[in-house]
């Protein structure tokens, strides 16, 4: 168990508690752990990288983390019932979720039917990434602040944009796959 790693599954074990103090209205320890665990996901990326400390287990557990943050963050930022000045639309939550539910059976279809095999993060998918991060950092700071801001329509969308536009590249790359397995 690598520090990295530990730094990972720390990440995983901050979800529930980012979870808990939006629902109950603290938004600024919210997006104290929100920040937290984005500095632990540049540190463990940095230790493994550094220190020689890349595995197997970190490989598989980081995209896991950063999809359990992530989709939890969208979902709970999107509940009507709570007391947030700026919510993510329930359609750019359902686009983000549907993404990652794309991603994950096309990645069991291709390990079930041809091969295992690991798949990096393309630039569009890090690219998406980034961005959803940054819309559910600044969704939580407006809240914080209790400020209105109506360019944060525009982040949603280029969010949306960019969430389908990854999502359509992994396609086509697993397409290619299935494609080279076909002419073999």
């Amino acid at each position: 168990m690598t520090s990295a790693n530990q730094l990972t599954i720390l990440r995983m074990v901050s979800v529930p508690l980012f979870v808990l103090l939006i629902v109950y209205n603290y938004v600024g320890g919210a997006l104290m752990v929100f920040v937290l665990a984005g500095l632990t996901d540049l540190l463990d990326g940095f230790i493994a990288r550094r220190f020689g400390q890349k595995t197997p287990l970190g490989i598989f557990l980081d995209p896991i983390a950063d999809k359990l943050l992530i989709v939890s963050s969208f979902i709970v930022l999107s509940i009507d019932g709570l007391e947030l000045v700026v919510k993510i639309p329930a359609w750019l939550t359902i686009t983000v979720i549907g993404r990652d539910i794309l991603l994950v059976i096309s990645v069991m279809i291709i390990n079930l039917a041809i091969e295992k095999r690991l798949f990096s993060p393309s630039v569009f998918g890090k690219a998406t990434t980034f961005i959803q991060l940054v819309t559910v950092f600044v969704v939580m700071l407006l809240s914080y602040l209790k400020l209105e801001f109506s360019g944060v329509t525009m982040l949603f969308y280029a969010t949306f944009v960019l969430t389908v536009i990854s999502g359509l590249h992994y396609l086509a790359r697993g397409m290619r796959i299935f494609g080279d397995v076909g002419e073999e």
